[in-house]
């Protein structure tokens, strides 16, 4: 699930972007998996050579709790990394994403960091859309499904650290590809589909 009003396909599923002030339709995720009929929401991070923090996040994700996230999470991550500053940090154009509060922090810190933003409306080039893509085939596969929330979070945490490197070292490598085919499908050539 993505914000912005558009039913599209990816990797077999049916993914619904939103608009400004519409609510997720029963029974779609965003990053989530579900026990019952509970689910549980995971944000996470990685890098070419290494993933980075997962994080259960128990309440709606607001301005307040993602900068937390940032605060909490990003910041060490990308600090430990990069200690001379010369990370980027890419995110979509979540409402939350894009708060002024969170834009003042990643002004503040920018000497650690920065922020790569996307254009508005532009596709979904941030890879770890497709890293949830590989956490969601390698539930199916467990042995014992989860039967509550904890459960399911242990679970999402663990098949989180067992994702192979290079399945995630592969995916930095083919956004060269990602973004021709952007430009390619902008431009009236074939679509993203046909050129990775």
């Amino acid at each position: 699930m993505e914000e912005g009003g558009l039913v599209h396909h990816v990797d077999g599923r049916v993914c619904v972007r939103l608009l400004p002030g519409e609510h997720m339709p029963p029974g779609c995720t965003m990053g989530r998996r579900r026990a019952g009929g509970d689910s549980v929401l995971l944000w996470s991070m990685f890098y070419w050579e290494t993933l980075g923090p997962a994080v259960h996040v128990d309440v709606n994700v607001t301005r307040s709790t993602y900068l937390s996230i940032v605060a909490d999470h990003v910041h060490p991550f990308m600090e430990t990394l990069f200690p001379d500053g010369c990370g980027l940090f890419q995110q979509d154009n979540a409402p939350c994403h894009k708060a002024e509060m969170l834009q003042e922090w990643f002004d503040d810190h920018n000497n650690q960091f920065e922020e790569l933003t996307p254009p508005p409306n532009s596709p979904d080039l941030n890879p770890v859309q497709r890293l949830w893509d590989v956490l969601d085939k390698q539930m199916p596969s467990m042995e014992a499904p989860p039967h509550n929330l904890q459960d399911l979070k242990d679970l999402l945490l663990t098949s989180w650290c067992q994702i192979p490197q290079h399945t995630f070292s592969d995916l930095v490598e083919s956004m060269p590809r990602w973004v021709r085919a952007v430009w390619a499908a902008k431009e009236g050539r074939p679509n993203i589909r046909q050129c990775v």
